[in-house]
């Protein structure tokens, strides 16, 4: 056999064991998003336990738990009955791991947490085990066989732990109402933080790297202001200095073309009336979706009396990490 055959054949293996495992859903998953909701509102936390693979499915659900805006810490089961169990609260919902549900290490401690004023969500593939028994809801996780040929190593069984450990995290998210923002802000390191929480004033050009001319003035005069500046476009302005328009580089090209004697021409007749423009409180976001949808290279950010105060040239955005 060869080696993609045989890891196509784990692929079906553990597909079909989430497949099992989604059939299986029903109304204790519903209650215990609601729990943990409610724990939640109630400022109380998740807390996460389990041992070997299980344990480390654990970790990440943890992980997925917290960064989607719910409080959640991981308990080393080994380490609880050593005094890591003052980590729980009353109040505090407790997800346990465990395939077998007969783990050692969990079972010594679920009498301890049970003393705690708090619900146990378990996900196990036994109904009768000792961590079932101590559950207040259980989640089945039971797959027909595991993708290892022994059919010894968690693998079906830990995808289809991590496959419910994300439903149960988005669930939560959606009953919560956590939004994108929400994300960005827990985020702000990364991609989708700069993009959310970064402002266009934090981005774009000003002072001298702001080309502004009044409408008056000629094509020529643009251009020398356009090249001081360094710029390809320029904001174009009426008498009480707000925008009126807009000309580049590229409209200089296409008159001169056709005119010669352009340089002579008011800029107001041959720039483009009615620019898109964007706020300078605005975020990030909102330039990235302009440059995409209206195909510019420059975008004129104005203030509340629509006056330019700058410009976002978007090949300064992957500067900012903004692409």
């Amino acid at each position: 056999m060869s080696y993609v055959k045989l890891a196509k054949t784990v692929f079906d293996i553990e597909i079909d064991g989430l497949r099992h495992t989604r059939a299986r859903l029903d109304e204790s998953f519903s209650k215990a998003v609601e729990v943990i909701v409610k724990c939640l509102r109630n400022r109380g936390k998740v807390v996460v336990t389990g041992v070997g693979k299980s344990g480390n499915i654990g970790h990440k659900i943890a992980a997925t738990l917290t960064s989607t805006g719910t409080t959640s810490v991981l308990l080393n089961s080994v380490d609880a009955l050593h005094g890591d169990l003052g980590v729980i609260n009353d109040g505090d919902c407790v997800l346990a791991l465990s395939y077998s549900g007969e783990t050692e290490e969990l079972s010594r401690i679920l009498p301890a947490i049970k003393r705690f004023d708090v619900t146990i969500i378990s996900m196990t593939a036994h109904a009768k085990s000792s961590l079932a028994r101590h559950s207040d809801i259980v989640l089945n996780v039971y797959v027909k066989k595991e993708a290892c040929p022994f059919n010894l190593a968690p693998t079906s069984s830990t995808t289809a732990m991590l496959a419910l450990g994300d439903a149960l995290a988005m669930c939560v998210l959606d009953a919560r109402g956590f939004k994108k923002s929400d994300y960005a802000r827990l985020h702000p390191a990364g991609a989708i933080g700069r993009t959310m929480l970064v402002q266009i004033k934090d981005i774009m050009r000003t002072g001298n790297r702001n080309a502004v001319i009044a409408d008056y003035r000629s094509v020529k005069d643009a251009l020398l202001a356009m090249t001081k500046a360094k710029s390809g476009t320029i904001s174009v302005v009426n008498k009480q200095g707000r925008i009126a328009g807009v000309f580049t580089d590229g409209d200089f090209r296409r008159h001169i073309a056709r005119d010669p004697e352009v340089l002579q021409v008011p800029i107001d007749k041959v720039m483009t009336p009615n620019p898109v423009t964007i706020r300078q409180d605005a975020l990030a976001m909102e330039a990235l979706r302009i440059f995409e949808q209206r195909q510019i290279d420059d975008l004129i950010v104005v203030d509340e009396k629509k006056r330019p105060v700058g410009i976002v040239d978007s090949q300064d955005l992957p500067k900012f990490k903004l692409l």
